[in-house]
């Protein structure tokens, strides 16, 4: 197995590097535990950089407590080619958040809902996000796309955000692009 498809395969951050979805999935498990009476908002989201001779991916997995703090991590993904065709770059991003949103089960889902479950009456909540880093400004390039990848992440039940409340990708993610 070569470096890029090791790095695709496991998730880090600055504190811990090479970890298993596992190890991503008890790390957020943990964070919502140690306070389980909160409005949690776990995100996803993917952005990219094109250089020379590759493109670079980085997906971005956030768990907020709002006000209280967040833990986060990302995985990276190399493509060995210049990928200039903006809806190419786009839809890939989509599915790279796709396939990583994937890994989180219904079985896993159920167990972070069940952490904030008991705590419903006294203002705990949960969401899904994906962050798509696309704008539907008159100016955005990336507008005519917007249609498109949102519904997809609809189709998988996340509550899709563009620019400007899309920051998992297009500012998280995108600090470790470059």
């Amino acid at each position: 197995m070569n470096k890029d498809t090791e790095m695709a395969n496991t998730f880090q951050n600055l504190s811990q590097k090479n970890m298993p979805f596992d190890q991503v999935f008890q790390n957020i498990l943990h964070f919502m535990k140690k306070d389980p009476i909160g409005n949690f908002r776990l995100m996803f989201g993917t952005d990219s950089q094109v250089f020379t001779h590759y493109t670079k991916f980085i997906t971005g997995i956030v768990i907020q407590q709002e006000r209280k703090g967040v833990w986060a991590c990302i995985r990276k993904v190399i493509i060995p080619r210049k990928m200039t065709n903006l809806h190419e770059r786009i839809s890939f991003e989509t599915t790279l958040t796709e396939e990583v949103v994937s890994l989180f089960t219904n079985e896993h889902k159920e167990q972070l809902i069940n952490v904030v479950l008991p705590n419903i009456y006294k203002g705990a909540s949960f969401s899904i996000e994906g962050h798509i880093d696309i704008g539907s400004g008159k100016r955005n390039k990336t507008r005519v796309f917007v249609e498109e990848m949102v519904s997809r992440l609809e189709s998988i039940g996340l509550e899709p955000k563009i620019k400007p409340d899309s920051f998992v990708a297009s500012s998280y993610a995108n600090r470790f692009t470059k």
